[in-house]
């Protein structure tokens, strides 16, 4: 358990998945539970990290171990949708099959948190977070 909860804060986890986290007051109470901060990323949406708890309704429960492991390392869900490119699963990739274990492990010891975030949002939708909007370079900006 030690090294999976080890894990998830190196990965860096608790950034995107924790409410209150990007803007410096990460929500205990609610720790993995989702973020409350979307990622805008030009031509594809806003992304809201989502609930990592083992809560079956909104967060990870109802996923098998495998099916968690899969989106960690290959960016694929059950439904087979592709994760937000802002979900850096390559890197987690080369995990080895230990350490994904035991990350899952430990994602389903903790609390279940209720917390159904929104989105995905498409391009006409109207974001309901707060959210960080990736840009690209101004190629008319005097810096470039």
């Amino acid at each position: 358990m030690a090294r999976g909860q080890y894990l998830v804060q190196l990965a860096g986890c608790t950034d995107c998945h924790t409410p209150g986290h990007l803007f410096g007051k990460p929500d205990m109470a609610r720790f993995l539970g989702g973020s409350d901060v979307g990622f805008e990323m030009p031509g594809l949406g806003i992304f809201v990290g989502p609930n990592l708890t083992p809560d079956n309704g909104t967060g990870l429960g109802s996923w098998t171990s495998d099916e968690i492991v899969t989106a960690i390392q290959t960016g694929v869900r059950p439904d087979g949708r592709i994760l937000a490119p802002i979900m850096p699963w390559r890197a987690y990739a080369g995990l080895t099959k230990s350490d994904a274990a035991v990350i899952v492990e430990y994602l389903r010891s903790l609390p279940p948190v209720t917390n159904k975030v929104p989105g995905p949002l498409g391009l006409d939708e109207k974001a309901t977070v707060f959210r960080m909007k990736i840009l690209p370079p101004d190629r008319a900006g005097p810096h470039n």
